[in-house]
C-alpha cells in the first residue's frame, strides 16, 4: 500500500508541479528523507489525490493559504507555477491574492519578504516569462498595477 501511495503521489506531484516539484523533493532527501517521503505519500498521494476537488480548486486553495501565511514565499512560487500548470489563469491567481489581502491582512499579502513576493507577483504580470508544465492551459490577462511602489507592485487585470 505504501508503494501505491508513493507512486500515486509522485504521479500527482509531476502533474501539478513538474520539475519544480521534483526539485523540492530532491532538496529534502539529503536533509530529511522522511519529510520528502511524507510529502509525496501524504500531501500528494493522499490529499491531492482525493475526489471532491479538482487540481485547479486545490491549487487555488493552496495559493490562498500560502498568501495568507505571508512567510511562505518559496512555496507560494512553486504553487503559483502549479496553479498555472493545472489551468488557473494569471487573473484568477491575482484575484485570490487580492481576496487574501482583505481577509488575511495587507501585511501578509503585500509586505514582508519583498524580493520573494516580487518574484511571485512578477510571474502574474502580462508578458511574464514564467513557464509551466502545460503552458497551453496557462492563460494570461491584461490589466494594471495596483500601486506604483516597486516593492509591492500587485498586478490586477
Amino acid at each position: 500500500m505504501v508503494d501505491d501511495r508513493h507512486d500515486r503521489g509522485l504521479k500527482k506531484l509531476r502533474e501539478i508541479d513538474g520539475a519544480a516539484g521534483e526539485r523540492v523533493i530532491e532538496s529534502l532527501k539529503d536533509i530529511a528523507p522522511d519529510l520528502a517521503r511524507y510529502t509525496i505519500e501524504f500531501a500528494f498521494g493522499d490529499v491531492y489525490s482525493r475526489p471532491g476537488l479538482d487540481l485547479k480548486a486545490r491549487e487555488i486553495a493552496t495559493v490562498a493559504a500560502l498568501t495568507a501565511l505571508g512567510n511562505a514565499t518559496a512555496q507560494l512560487k512553486v504553487h503559483i507555477h502549479g496553479a498555472l500548470n493545472v489551468g488557473c489563469s494569471r487573473q484568477e491567481l491575482v484575484e485570490v491574492i487580492i481576496q487574501m489581502a482583505v481577509y488575511a491582512g495587507w501585511d501578509g499579502c503585500c509586505q514582508g519578504d519583498f524580493s520573494g513576493k516580487r518574484q511571485c507577483w512578477s510571474e502574474l504580470a502580462p508578458g511574464s516569462t514564467a513557464t509551466s508544465v502545460n503552458s497551453s492551459r496557462a492563460a494570461s490577462s491584461g490589466g494594471q498595477y495596483l500601486n506604483s511602489n516597486p516593492t509591492s507592485r500587485l498586478y490586477t487585470g
